[in-house]
């Protein structure tokens, strides 16, 4: 027993002391493997590199090896999400992203109201969650998952406790969301626009609502992505609702300005990249390499997470991530079926 039991623990031990080394390893294996699909006859070998394996080797790393590299990982994951998403715009028309995602806005504002009050009521009179975390999850299940509760924390003066437990929250939802909610998709027949609008509303961080997308399809992208940053854009007024509900004014409001440039570069692709054969094959090539730069991203993101993470949520937080996810996911079918 143990023999065993310090087997294990060498195991263990190898892969914490080389996790530098397994991370670039992995890394330098994603990032080759994505460039293969340049290479005509190698493109058979690059079809593994999905977003989901991608965030699930991120995963596997941080959960056996721990982290490496963590301000890097945490730096690099935040920009180059926002460069990705910049770079979709270069692949999508405007009247076609807006005609494709109009249904799916006029759901955003019923749904982000209801998912704070649903979210309040579960995490505060359910639960007895404390005020500020409860307030984070609800914020983060509402908007866009870590980016809402990163800009709303610093309003409602939270602590980095209740920051790290509403954001590992959150985290883990998301991770587990890329994976069930294509599968879920192809179970349940969804067409490209349904299950693109159902993704944007019920998956919280815009990274894992566009990985899901990639994975499902090129219009569930395109639907998805509009539909996710419209409902980003719901960030500042919650921010300045936040600021007067709580008596917190003074404090910085942080405005997520990738969006704007998302904008720009889908009316630069839409009414100038597109008049042209040369230009439209430009704003392919971008958009190809944001999507595979959206893929490394995933890596970082699952790299990113820890034990202690785990340990921090807590099973009360966690319940309540859980139900209010599940109450706003079939909230969605029901709208998207039934409307």
């Amino acid at each position: 027993m143990n023999m065993d039991g310090n087997k294990t623990h060498s195991s263990a031990s190898f892969l914490q002391r080389n996790n530098r080394m397994i991370y670039v390893s992995l890394l330098v294996l994603l990032v080759g493997a994505l460039l293969l699909d340049y290479v005509p006859v190698m493109q058979a070998f690059s079809s593994w590199a999905t977003p989901p394996v991608a965030l699930f080797l991120g995963l596997a790393f941080a959960l056996l090896c721990g982290q490496a590299y963590p301000k890097f990982n945490k730096t690099l994951s935040k920009k180059l999400l926002q460069y990705s998403v910049v770079g979709l715009g270069f692949g999508m028309n405007l009247q076609a992203s807006l005609q494709s995602g109009k249904e799916g806005m006029a759901f955003t504002v019923i749904s982000v109201v209801g998912t704070m009050l649903i979210g309040w009521l579960i995490g505060r009179k359910f639960l007895k969650v404390d005020c500020n975390t409860a307030y984070l999850i609800s914020s983060g299940t509402a908007i866009c998952g870590g980016s809402a509760i990163a800009t709303v924390g610093p309003v409602l003066g939270a602590k980095d406790a209740e920051m790290s437990v509403a954001l590992g929250t959150v985290f883990v939802l998301n991770a587990i969301a890329l994976f069930i909610f294509p599968v879920a998709g192809e179970a349940l027949g969804m067409s490209q626009q349904q299950f693109g609008t159902w993704a944007a509303i019920a998956i919280h961080d815009t990274s894992s609502v566009v990985g899901a997308g990639a994975a499902y399809g090129k219009e569930a992208l395109e639907v998805a992505t509009t539909i996710k940053l419209t409902r980003a854009l719901w960030i500042i007024p919650l921010a300045l609702v936040t600021s007067f509900v709580f008596k917190s004014k003074g404090r910085r409001i942080s405005i997520p300005w990738f969006i704007l440039f998302f904008v720009l570069a889908m009316l630069f692709n839409t009414y100038v990249l597109s008049c042209s054969e040369v230009g439209a094959q430009v704003g392919q090539v971008v958009n190809g390499l944001a999507r595979k730069s959206l893929t490394v991203t995933l890596f970082f993101i699952g790299a990113s997470l820890s034990r202690d993470v785990l340990k921090a949520v807590g099973i009360k937080p966690l319940l309540q991530g859980v139900l209010l996810w599940v109450v706003i996911s079939l909230s969605t079918l029901a709208y998207i079926y039934w409307f």
